[in-house]
């Protein structure tokens, strides 16, 4: 039998697991692997309907010939080959087109690259790309194949791990334009020296017209100005640095605003990510922009404000036995094991830590000068069990402490580990892709509700240097933390704050601050409301509370002179905060009160004001700007009087978020950052400049077609005057989803298409109309986020964010998340 391209029907297959469609379109390709041989499940292909088979000679054993005959209206094709055959077919398709196609090679950023240029390319192409990270001898083709005639842009991404492999890639995507994101040492135990990576690496771009690069490595622009010139003459170089090295686009970052400067003129951007990966990931996005054709400056920027993140993250999550899971179960090198410790130490809500670590893959490393280094990462932090998976790392169980056990797989972990050892621990899951550690994760994970609330962790601390910027680094921050945090977990945002150093954090109630004291906090944390009876607890935990009136101030000190038997020493007693009134008439000392106050201080010493403060009545409206700088001009009153009468002056703060937006010659000495951490920005001015915190996500339950004319929910509200798909969700009133979204005010996110609120809105469910969406059952659908954003929400209801933040149930699970590297 003579493979031909006719004998290939369009459907292609290489994994029995992933049969989608029609089995008579299909075509199998068996392939021998490491860990398997495709011709396995050619059985099981058959009964499923599959009739086309591309099979290896050097497979067919006498047996498995005799074996065939038993499937007789199947079509065999022979191969040396079933990879190389897959990989010429897919070249030949690749031919029929004549469209841009962009290929991206490197060490680094490659599936990031192809995501962010599909995102900000969007408008002017209909795009094909790699799936995923679909950049292997396999996936290359797999994705080729994936170009029809509607497609008028191609992004595919090549990987190779070892020399001779980039051929056969750049004869399947022959790239019209080439982008070489980088070059480190992943993968370099297949290569005789960086300079030969770099060399094989090139060779996906013999036959493209440009090229975009980075010439800050010099090591790159040598071997692409020595070979890939003599190869290829004609082609353009289209370079750029942030060095100031001579290239033809100049790169100038300065906080989260790019300068690019090049042959079209000069773009000043504000960028969405700031970290040194993710600025060099965007200028290669950019300049192959404005290789492909003219963007302006404006076009540019609003690309850029639109931007996603890839998601490749860290995620925290609740475990079973009172653990704390960290997922990090996609990948694992040393550079990512150093930072997901970080994280582990960062983010520990309970004191005892634990990591279940995989073998690390293709290092380039001696095995045991890799392990050594490994262990000595462990031990640096202050690790109380370790757990090595793999049939490598074991031989090297001298390097680690006695504290380790070591399993061969990780189906021997989940059969003989306890995971009752790891009771009140947080857990760190790091694991290569084939150790498939997703098992360990569904393991440990406590089974929850399908609603969540996924906090991403990354956005706040963009959101916490925003506001940093904005004051500069002389004025201290003190962040809001009561509600539980604006809804979004009060101990794992804490843990973050603290870990970027915030100076206060503040909460509403005493309970509130003792939770965080329980999980680690020692930060200094303001109580805005104490009452009397919690007194003993504020100084049992070292909490501040405010003092907004004489009798509770008085009820302090009795409370302090009875616990002392007589005066309290001055450094035994916790600061307090006096909270001052000078218009919002809701709590706090009136400006002709503060004589008996300062008075009752000086007969006090051994109180010791730490802050004084008071609040904007309409910080982020500008028809009250005359209002609140009249109430600025009673605080200075106010503070100058506390200072002369105390001999010191406290620390003064005023501004809420949106004054930290519109009255920044208010800021004083500290500001309070409360809606704006969480993404909102209540000013309305700088909108784009945050990042959304929160998604809320539910999953779908049940989907029915209900007739036109029928009713859809409680009290009959919700008559169709259409037939219609009606999706039953798994949120209700109950989880934080607002009554008054129902009857087609509200709507809810179902594979990027808005959907209406059908009925009302249940305890415990609501339904909602997707005859215009693509749904299944199961999938996943998003309340607020990125995609719905809350302050949209909150204005169809005529209320505001903070309402729906804090509103959504603690029995909604959160999840919290940082982007993988």
């Amino acid at each position: 039998m003579t493979p031909t391209q006719h004998s290939i029907r369009p459907v292609w297959l290489t994994d029995s697991r992933q049969l989608a469609g029609s089995a008579d379109e299909a075509v199998f390709f068996a392939i021998r692997g490491s860990h398997h041989d495709g011709h396995d499940y050619i059985h099981d292909l058959y009964q499923t309907g599959v009739r086309q088979f591309v099979v290896e000679r050097g497979a067919l054993s006498p047996d498995r010939r005799a074996e065939l005959i038993n499937y007789p209206d199947a079509e065999f094709i022979e191969a040396d080959s079933s990879l190389h055959l897959l990989q010429k077919l897919a070249a030949e398709h690749r031919r029929q087109f004549r469209i841009p196609v962009i290929g991206i090679t490197g060490s680094n950023g490659k599936t990031i690259v192809k995501e962010w240029l599909a995102q900000l390319l969007a408008d002017e192409y209909v795009i094909a790309r790699s799936p995923k990270s679909y950049n292997s001898q396999l996936g290359v083709p797999l994705s080729v194949h994936e170009l029809n005639e509607r497609h008028t842009l191609g992004i595919f991404e090549a990987g190779i791990s070892q020399s001779h492999e980039m051929a056969a890639l750049e004869a399947i995507i022959r790239p019209t334009l080439g982008i070489f994101t980088n070059i480190g040492t992943a993968h370099d135990e297949g290569f005789r020296t960086r300079k030969q990576k770099i060399a094989e690496k090139l060779r996906l771009f013999i036959h493209a017209s440009s090229l975009v690069y980075c010439v800050d490595y010099s090591d790159v622009d040598e071997e692409i100005r020595l070979l890939l010139k003599a190869v290829n003459p004609d082609m353009r170089f289209m370079t750029w640095s942030l060095t100031g090295k001579d290239a033809l686009y100049q790169a100038t970052l300065t906080a989260d605003r790019l300068l690019l400067t090049g042959p079209a003129g000069s773009y000043e951007l504000r960028i969405p990510f700031t970290d040194p990966a993710s600025v060099e990931n965007l200028i290669h996005c950019l300049v192959t922009m404005l290789t492909l054709r003219r963007f302006d400056g404006d076009a540019l920027q609003l690309r850029l404000n639109r931007l996603r993140p890839v998601s490749m993250r860290l995620e925290q999550k609740e475990g079973i036995n009172n653990c704390e899971l960290i997922d990090d179960s996609y990948n694992n090198d040393v550079a990512g094991l150093t930072l997901a410790l970080r994280f582990l130490n960062q983010q520990s809500t309970r004191s005892r830590r634990v990591v279940i670590l995989s073998d690390v893959l293709q290092s380039g490393q001696p095995e045991e000068e890799l392990y050594e280094q490994v262990a000595g990462l462990i031990r640096s932090g202050e690790v109380a069990l370790f757990v090595g998976i793999g049939p490598v790392m074991g031989r090297y169980a001298r390097f680690f402490a006695d504290n380790s056990l070591f399993y061969e797989t990780t189906e021997e972990f989940l059969t003989q580990f306890r995971v009752g050892d790891l009771r009140d621990s947080t857990v760190l899951v790091k694991g290569a892709r084939p150790f498939s550690f997703e098992r360990i994760v569904n393991r440990l994970q406590r089974k929850v509700h399908g609603t969540l609330l996924e906090i991403n962790l990354d956005s706040l601390t963009h959101n916490l240097n925003y506001y940093r910027e904005k004051v500069g680094a002389d004025t201290r921050i003190m962040v809001m933390v009561k509600a539980f945090a604006y809804g979004s977990g009060s101990a794992e945002v804490a843990q973050l704050l603290q870990f970027h150093r915030v100076d206060y954090l503040a909460v509403a109630y005493a309970d509130e601050g003792v939770s965080l004291r329980q999980n680690g906090i020692t930060l200094p944390i303001m109580v805005m409301n104490p009452a009397p009876e919690t007194f003993a607890t504020l100084r049992e935990y070292g909490l501040e509370p405010e003092m907004y009136s004489l009798r509770l101030l008085q009820e302090w000190v009795r409370f302090l002179k009875d616990r002392s038997g007589g005066v309290p020493a001055p450094l035994s007693v916790p600061s307090i905060h006096l909270k001052v009134d000078t218009g919002m008439h809701r709590l706090g000392f009136l400006e002709s009160e503060l004589p008996g106050v300062i008075d009752y201080l000086r007969e006090h010493p051994e109180l010791r004001v730490a802050t004084v403060f008071s609040h904007l009545v309409g910080a982020d409206e500008s028809q009250f700007n005359a209002f609140s700088q009249q109430q600025y001009e009673t605080f200075r009153r106010c503070t100058d009087a506390l200072e002369a009468g105390l001999g010191y002056m406290p620390v003064r703060h005023l501004l809420n978020s949106a004054g930290i937006v519109r009255f920044p010659d208010y800021k004083l000495d500290m500001v309070r950052l409360g809606i704006g951490l969480y993404g909102v920005e209540a000013s309305h001015l700088d909108t784009a400049a945050l990042r959304p915190v929160g998604r809320l996500k539910t999953v779908i339950s049940q989907i029915k077609t209900v007739p036109a004319g029928e009713s859809v929910g409680y009290s009959r509200r919700g008559v169709l005057n259409q037939e219609a798909r009606i999706a039953t969700l798994a949120i209700g009133y109950a989880d934080g989803l607002d009554r008054r979204l129902g009857n087609g005010v509200g709507q809810i996110v179902v594979n990027d298409t808005r959907c209406p609120i059908v009925g009302n809105v249940c305890m415990d469910m609501v339904m909602i109309d997707v005859t215009r969406a693509s749904a299944s059952e199961g999938d996943e659908v998003i309340v607020f986020g990125p995609e719905l954003p809350i302050g949209e929400l909150a204005r169809q209801i005529d209320t505001i964010p903070y309402e729906l933040l804090t509103g959504v149930s603690e029995r909604v699970k959160r999840v919290f998340v940082k982007e993988g590297n």
